[in-house]
């Protein structure tokens, strides 16, 4: 990242600035990294990067290359993000905008990741209506059958996919033509960004479900919502799907991470 595609902020703390710009060029690089390779990319001079580089090596956030003096980055910064549950800060995060948007829409909205093979619901704020429709929290679902499962097995890439439904019985007991048209529905589902679909066990309710994390860092789970769509439905669907958006942003961004 150059200087000039920095934020602007009136609190300017150019040292540390300047060693999270080498951190992060070099986690986006594919392969390491020379001084000089490092002072193009951030549009500084080499002797302005030196010293800095220099202290995140003495610090074990960088390794250089004895043969070539190139930098790449240690597991140190997977260290430290590791030594707190991620789980424990995604519900932590998730809490206070899951509260905001079930109160805006007036629906339950509900957390789940996946686990041995099926959707695990991880937290849920109800709706303040008196009457409302929930889910239990613990409660274990089919991926293949909800429109959370569906959502997260769009993220996976495709070796991880293929394993996935190798192993997923109920993948395996569909047709060949099912098969197709379920893999056709979470390319869909990975272009638009929100997996929807009438619900199978209920008559009259429309689940929705978009995407929390970021799979390349292994943080991934759905937030749901599941709406009655009679004619006394008081939010549109595009209003409805534009805040679990906006919600999962929230939670993505709270926690550090690059939204999808």
């Amino acid at each position: 990242m150059k200087k000039s595609d920095r934020a602007v902020s009136k609190y300017h703390v150019p040292a540390l600035e300047k060693g999270l710009d080498i951190l992060e060029t070099l986690a986006s690089s594919a392969v390491p990294q020379s001084l000089s390779e490092l002072a193009r990319s951030l549009d500084r001079s080499s002797s302005e990067l030196f010293r800095m580089l220099d202290s995140l090596e003495r610090r074990g956030y960088i390794l250089k290359d004895v043969a070539s003096g190139n930098y790449r980055l240690s597991l140190k910064l997977y260290e430290l993000a590791h030594t707190h549950s991620p789980v424990e800060q995604l519900l932590s995060a998730a809490a206070r905008p899951m509260r905001d948007v079930a109160e805006r829409l007036r629906e339950s909205c509900h957390l789940s990741v996946l686990s041995r093979g099926q959707v695990v619901v991880l937290a849920q704020e109800e709706s303040p209506d008196k009457v409302r429709l929930s889910v239990e929290v613990g409660a274990r679902f089919s991926t293949i059958h909800t429109v959370s499962g569906r959502l997260l097995l769009a993220q996976l890439e495709t070796g991880q996919l293929n394993d996935f439904l190798a192993a997923d019985s109920e993948y395996q007991d569909l047709s060949k033509t099912q098969q197709k048209q379920f893999m056709a529905d979470l390319d869909e589902i990975r272009r638009q960004g929100v997996s929807t679909a009438l619900n199978e066990t209920l008559v009259g309710v429309q689940d929705f479900a978009v995407f929390v994390g970021n799979p390349k860092v292994g943080i991934m789970a759905a937030l749901a919502a599941t709406a009655w769509m009679g004619p006394a439905k008081k939010i549109s669907v595009q209003k409805l799907q534009s805040a679990l958006l906006e919600c999962a942003e929230t939670i993505s961004k709270s926690i550090g991470l690059t939204p999808k």
